[in-house]
């Protein structure tokens, strides 16, 4: 279901990237809608412990930052995409396993997700908190 998602998304991202949308792209809008009443509440989250207990080499990881931002640290066997560029790097991004995207606050992560999960990567997660939430409970963890 959510490959059907796929074109509205792509001509909602096109208008938005030509200015504006227009009443003319009520058939986007109706499918984003459509999206959002599917989905589940939660559904594209996890928190840091959920995300730990799945097992890192069980996910593929997503650092939505800038590149800066990432050299400046990052969650081991992440992969830099910045959120702007997420659809252009797909075929990049596997199908066969969950895809955990963060960002430093997860406003970012969360429209990478967004575009993802519409494109029809169904297992693309939001890690809560982000970096910051991460590098947080790494401190606080048993050596």
């Amino acid at each position: 279901m959510f490959r059907s998602f796929a074109l509205p998304f792509l001509l909602l991202t096109g208008a938005f990237l030509a200015g504006s949308v227009h009443a003319a792209d009520d058939a986007v809008l109706e499918g984003i809608q459509e999206y959002m009443e599917f989905t589940s509440y939660g559904d594209g989250a996890m928190n840091v412990e959920q995300f730990l207990n799945g097992g890192l080499e069980n996910f593929h990881i997503i650092d939505a930052r800038n590149a800066d931002r990432y050299a400046a640290g990052h969650i081991d066997g992440a992969v830099n995409i910045e959120w702007r560029q997420i659809l252009a790097h797909r075929d990049e991004i596997p199908t066969d396993r969950a895809i955990v995207l963060y960002c430093d606050t997860g406003l970012l992560s969360a429209k990478a997700q967004f575009a993802l999960r519409i494109a029809g990567f169904d297992k693309a997660k939001v890690l809560q908190g982000g970096y910051p939430a991460w590098v947080v409970e790494n401190e606080t963890m048993p050596k």
